[in-house]
């Protein structure tokens, strides 16, 4: 890892206890505009000391998500590999007299915060061993509790940063101006743990110390924390990086949004079939606008990378609209050719529930994907929509009859149009010729159009919402055209 740089670094540090979440890929997205719009270094770090939380499969996750949407890195490592480094800043605190050791058992710990809540005081630590005397830290030392001693590899001590007890701290956050906290207020947080692993606080601080990390762009939970991290950085007599800590993302109703409200880990946006283009430019606008009087809506990467500002993202929470999630993923999908739609998804149709009967072919989704390429919002939905193309369909047969028609009239006019559809010779089997030939039969005839193509597509279709039929026929070829047409005529007979 380089040492401090006048180039822009920035990193995301997610830690492996779930699935990344929506607001996470933000903050990821946000580090990783910034970084390369500057020509700098984006790294990503997995934060794995808090082993209590570790999840099994997460940390392959993050990287999944961040290939995915196309996030590249230049550096990557684990916190968890360099915790002699943070015990030896740790212990460098110790002996500095700007940190110590708290030998309290969990048990008093415990016993003092509920005290205090007793009393209506805000719950901090009373600083008893804050200024324990040589002897006092040697018996502590000497001296493990039963409680400490049942924790096997656990040392019967933590490490506690030593706050000033007067003044305030103050720091400038890039997005929200300055922060002020009385350090009164604050109380001696633990930098070290019992199991020898730091916390978030000091870990964090020296890994961006030693990775040259310029700037944090971070959730907006972390904002109480950063005059703690200012106290740490000036602690280790290091300079501070820039700070930018991100609006929260909100539902609709202005709580912080979760499982409650839909799909919220990446994972589940990928597997409901939105593209990962669709869904960065949309948490690019989840905080974040283009500048004043700009109504522009749909992102290129080049377009992200020449307007993003830090400054110019808001303070107040950003509200996740799943509707215009939808529209924005449809706009992609309109623009994308049907080979390569075909191809991102036909995972869908493969993993279809119930699966197709009979099963599908690759080749046999690219024509049927343009009827309904123009109405969807999210591949997940195609498999369902297209079934009707696949396998055998039933209806009930008063969808059949237009609304200013009758049984009599629509079933003869599907017996009429099996008549003029197997004249269309295969050469001629186009959406547009077959148009051309139908409508002008029926002019011909003096059929009303209701009367005729209703039937037609109801009849092709087995619904009463779908594409075109022509477009339909087209897709289906001649023979399960008129295999569906001489269906119908039964149906109404």
């Amino acid at each position: 890892m380089s040492h401090k740089s006048q180039k822009v670094i920035t990193r995301f540090a997610p830690s492996p206890t779930g699935d990344l979440h929506i607001g996470s890929l933000r903050s990821a997205f946000y580090a990783w505009l910034f970084a390369r719009a500057n020509k700098g270094k984006f790294i990503l770090r997995i934060e794995d000391t808090d082993q209590t939380r570790y999840q099994e499969g997460s940390e392959a996750g993050i990287f999944d998500v961040l290939e995915w949407v196309g996030l590249d890195y230049d550096e990557t490592y684990k916190q968890s590999e360099r915790k002699d480094t943070h015990n030896k800043y740790a212990e460098q605190l110790v002996e500095t007299g700007k940190a110590y050791r708290c030998y309290c058992t969990p048990e008093r710990l415990k016993k003092l915060r509920q005290d205090l809540k007793d009393k209506k005081q805000v719950p901090k630590y009373d600083g008893t061993c804050r200024n324990l005397s040589k002897e006092e830290i040697l018996k502590q030392a000497t001296s493990f509790t039963k409680a400490t001693a049942d924790r096997q590899h656990d040392k019967n001590y933590v490490v506690r940063l030593k706050i000033p007890e007067a003044g305030e701290t103050k720091v400038i956050d890039i997005i929200r101006g300055e922060i002020v906290v009385k350090n009164e207020e604050l109380d001696d947080f633990i930098i070290l743990k019992s199991d020898g692993f730091p916390t978030y606080h000091l870990a964090h601080i020296v890994d961006d110390h030693d990775s040259g990390v310029t700037h944090v762009i971070r959730a907006e939970e972390w904002l109480p924390s950063l005059p703690k991290h200012k106290l740490i950085y000036e602690a280790l007599g290091w300079d501070l990086p820039k700070f930018a800590h991100l609006p929260m993302v909100l539902a609709k109703d202005k709580s912080k949004l979760s499982k409650r409200h839909g799909a919220v880990g990446v994972k589940e946006f990928k597997a409901l079939g939105y593209l990962p283009d669709a869904l960065l430019n949309y948490v690019l606008l989840l905080g974040w606008h283009p500048k004043k009087g700009s109504a522009q809506e749909i992102f290129t990467r080049d377009d992200m990378l020449k307007q993003f500002k830090l400054e110019d993202v808001q303070k107040s929470g950003a509200v996740f609209d799943y509707d215009k999630l939808d529209w924005m993923n449809q706009q992609y999908l309109k623009k994308m050719s049907a080979d390569k739609l075909a191809d991102i998804a036909w995972p869908f149709f493969k993993e279809a529930t119930p699966p197709f009967n009979p099963p599908l072919a690759r080749e046999e989704i690219e024509k049927a994907i343009e009827l309904e390429k123009e109405r969807i919002t999210k591949l997940s939905e195609l498999p369902e929509v297209l079934r009707f193309i696949f396998e055998e369909i039933d209806y009930d047969p008063n969808i059949l009859i237009w609304q200013k028609s009758d049984k009599e009239t629509s079933k003869n006019n599907l017996k009429w149009l099996q008549g003029v559809i197997g004249e269309i010779g295969e050469d001629k089997w186009h959406k547009d010729i077959i148009e051309k030939i139908i409508k002008q039969a029926i002019k011909v005839k003096q059929l009303g159009l209701g009367d005729t193509l209703w039937p037609l597509r109801t009849a092709l279709a087995g619904q009463k919402n779908s594409p075109g039929p022509f477009e339909i026929a087209e897709v289906l070829g001649k023979e399960q055209t008129l295999k569906r047409l001489k269906k119908a005529v039964e149906k109404l007979t």
